[in-house]
């Protein structure tokens, strides 16, 4: 089957300035956020981001990384808004397409089909149309139905995360939801999946229901094995979110000094450097808390 395992830096290698870029996950649960990492650490710029959003449009967007956004919602799950998101979307510095979620994952599906549109009663008499010109409205040869043609969105390269894969890139979810993901991988030109660890190919099923082989490796890159790579985003069963971080991260997007702070001290010095200063900020919160 091949072994399509890689690490960080080579994904960050096939990743060019200009592309559209879907990243799965929903709000702050189960973002493949070590990859997203590594493209702040990189050059690119100019992404169109596809994306169910949470900490990884606030995190591309606070880096100047975004040309434009396409999404259902952005949100922090527990945080209503992503601050950085808010911020650039207040100030009108990114492009943007905002749709109903079902519309969302109707063009998803199209991409997947490799059509051009699929038709879809969601918007219908709603300012998602008004908002979005571009859209067009097609009458049912059959019934006369008036439907929203909800274009697709094609992807250049999707981003996912799973709890478990196979080094030839089946891929496998543990949690409650696949939160779309199989979709973003199909919608792709090339599918890259991060995972908490990759296991030989019977122990996906010692692990789970056949049901959650989400993503077949017919539709998979690359594989990368990244522990607590969804940090802070929850993986469940392994680990929720982080909320603690998470609020000191929504705190520090308050001003720029204290978001160079924690640019510097969290997202500089690589993969293992973001965990070990992870580790240190919860060290001192339960030194302080003990101490009260």
């Amino acid at each position: 089957m091949g072994d399509k395992s890689m690490s960080l830096e080579d994904l960050a290698g096939t990743i060019e300035s200009g592309m559209t870029i879907g990243i799965g996950g929903w709000g702050s649960r189960r973002k493949p956020m070590a990859l997203v990492r590594e493209l702040l650490r990189g050059d690119v710029r100019d992404l169109t981001v596809v994306t169910f959003g949470g900490p990884d449009v606030g995190l591309l967007c606070a880096a100047g990384k975004v040309r434009k956004l396409v999404y259902g919602f952005v949100s922090l799950d527990s945080i209503a808004l992503d601050p950085h998101f808010r911020a650039v979307r207040e100030r009108g510095e990114v492009e943007t397409a905002e749709y109903d979620e079902g519309m969302f994952v109707t063009g998803l599906r199209a991409a997947a089909q490799r059509l051009d549109f699929l038709p879809t009663r969601a918007g219908l008499g709603s300012d998602v149309l008004t908002m979005n010109p571009d859209l067009a409205i097609v009458t049912s040869p059959y019934s006369g139905e008036e439907y929203v043609a909800m274009k697709a969105l094609r992807l250049d390269v999707a981003l996912v995360h799973v709890n478990r894969a196979d080094a030839a890139g089946n891929a496998q979810y543990l949690g409650p939801d696949p939160y779309f993901d199989d979709l973003f991988a199909m919608a792709a030109d090339r599918c890259y999946v991060s995972t908490e660890r990759i296991v030989a190919p019977g122990e996906l099923l010692d692990a789970g229901p056949a049901q959650s082989l989400l993503i077949s490796r017919l539709f998979v890159n690359g594989v990368v094995e990244t522990p607590h790579g969804a940090h802070f985003t929850s993986c469940e069963p392994d680990y929720g979110r982080d909320e603690a971080f998470q609020a000191y991260y929504a705190s520090a997007a308050r001003d720029a000094e204290s978001w160079e702070l924690f640019r510097k001290t969290f997202l500089d010095g690589g993969e293992q450097g973001y965990h070990k200063a992870v580790a240190l900020f919860h060290a001192d919160r339960d030194g302080h808390e003990d101490g009260r």
